[in-house]
C-alpha cells in the first residue's frame, strides 16, 4: 500500500487534498540522508529542532481548512516548506511565516525551484500572523501554542477556519476554530497531536 492509499484509508476523503499531496515531491523537503523515508507516514527531522510533519497530520489539517478556489491562506511555520507547497496547489495565494531564518531561506529555495509563484514569505513571529494581507479564508498552524493567539483569530475572515494544535508538550489537541458569518466563533477539538512549540508570543514561549 502506498502512502496515498494509506491516507485515504485513514480518513482523508477530500480528493483535492490527496491529489495535491501526490503532486508535491515530499523527498525535496527532507534532508538528503532521509529521502528514502520521505513517503513514510511519519514526521522527520529537518534541523534546528524542527520536523516535517507526518503526512497524515498535514492532510488532516488541510482537509479541515476546507480549501476552495479563489481563496487565500495563511501558513504559520513554514519549516521545510512542504505544507506551503500543498497549500499552494489548493489556494490562489499562500502567505507563509517562519521565525527561524535558515529554515525560511532553505524552504524558499526549494519552493522557488519547484516553480511556486503564488507564495509570499515573511520572517517573524507566527503568533502575530500577517495582518497586512488579512483577512484569510483559512489559517493553518504547524506548531503548538499553549493558547490560541488572538491575532490569528482576528485575521480570520467570516466563514474562515483556523486549524491549530494547542497545548503543552505533554498534551496537545488539534483544534479547529470557525469564524461564523456573524463573526461569532465555534471551536472543535479534533484529535490528540504532537507538534513542536510555537516560538514567539507572550504566552506561547
Amino acid at each position: 500500500m502506498d502512502l496515498f492509499e494509506e491516507l485515504s484509508q485513514l480518513g482523508i476523503t477530500d480528493d483535492r487534498v490527496l491529489d495535491a499531496m501526490r503532486r508535491v515531491p515530499r523527498e525535496r523537503f527532507v534532508p538528503q540522508s532521509l529521502r528514502k523515508r520521505a513517503y513514510e507516514n511519519r514526521p522527520l527531522p529537518i534541523g534546528h529542532e524542527q520536523t516535517i510533519s507526518q503526512p497524515l497530520v498535514v492532510a488532516e489539517m488541510i482537509q479541515h481548512a476546507r480549501p476552495e478556489p479563489g481563496q487565500k491562506v495563511l501558513d504559520i511555520g513554514t519549516g521545510s516548506g512542504y505544507q506551503a507547497a500543498i497549500l499552494a496547489e489548493l489556494y490562489d495565494r499562500v502567505y507563509t511565516v517562519e521565525i527561524v531564518e535558515p529554515l525560511q531561506v532553505h524552504a524558499r529555495k526549494v519552493l522557488d525551484a519547484l516553480c511556486y509563484t503564488n507564495i509570499e514569505y515573511r520572517l517573524g513571529d507566527g503568533s502575530e500572523g500577517w495582518p497586512e494581507h488579512a483577512p484569510y479564508n483559512a489559517i493553518v498552524v504547524a506548531a503548538a501554542p499553549r493558547t490560541i493567539p488572538p491575532a490569528l483569530v482576528d485575521q480570520l475572515a467570516p466563514g474562515g477556519r483556523l486549524v491549530i494544535p494547542v497545548g503543552t508538550a505533554s498534551r496537545q489537541h488539534l483544534t479547529v476554530v470557525e469564524k461564523l458569518p456573524d463573526e461569532s466563533l465555534r471551536e472543535m477539538l479534533v484529535a490528540p497531536v504532537s507538534f513542536v512549540p510555537l516560538v514567539g508570543g507572550g504566552n506561547n514561549t
